[in-house]
């Protein structure tokens, strides 16, 4: 008979999650997906100069703040629940670069709700692609976190 993995030998483990299931991993993927929509909306509004475009990238960026709230309480919930996730420079990194995403995604969505159109080109389209990229940097670190620190990934079985 195996001997029960003390704490210590144990995962880190998400706070947040239903029925064992964590959370965070199961949210993030709307902002991401609205995010990087939003950064082709505007390059077809840049492309065609038709509104439609502009008119649903405001959209998107406004579903991807909502989302990004609901990733983000659930990301904080386990980054303060498990002391060895905020001793990982790479929880800290994904969080602070995701914090940069959500304001600059703020600013960008504010202006285009104040200004229309003409926030779009070029400001807005620069804002979404260094989103976009931001994104790519965060989600390695967030990949780091599970797959080389297991966070949140199940001890059963082993």
């Amino acid at each position: 008979m195996r001997a029960e993995n003390t704490v210590r030998d144990r995962n880190p483990q998400s706070t947040a999650q239903i029925a064992g299931h964590p959370l965070h991993p199961m949210l993030i993927p709307f902002p991401v997906a609205f995010l990087v929509s939003t950064l082709v909306c505007d390059l077809l509004f840049w492309n065609t100069g038709n509104s439609a475009w502009s008119t649903a990238s405001l959209y998107l960026l406004g579903a991807a703040l909502v989302m990004a709230a609901l990733a983000a309480v659930a990301g904080l919930t386990d980054f303060l629940g498990d002391r060895r996730i905020r001793s990982l420079s790479a929880a800290w990194h994904h969080m602070v670069g995701n914090m940069v995403v959500v304001l600059l995604s703020l600013w960008n969505w504010y202006r285009r709700y104040e200004a229309g159109d003409s926030a779009v080109l070029p400001t807005g389209l620069v804002i979404s692609l260094v989103v976009v990229l931001l994104l790519l940097y965060t989600g390695w670190r967030g990949w780091e976190m599970v797959y080389r620190h297991r966070v949140a990934v199940s001890d059963q079985g082993t």
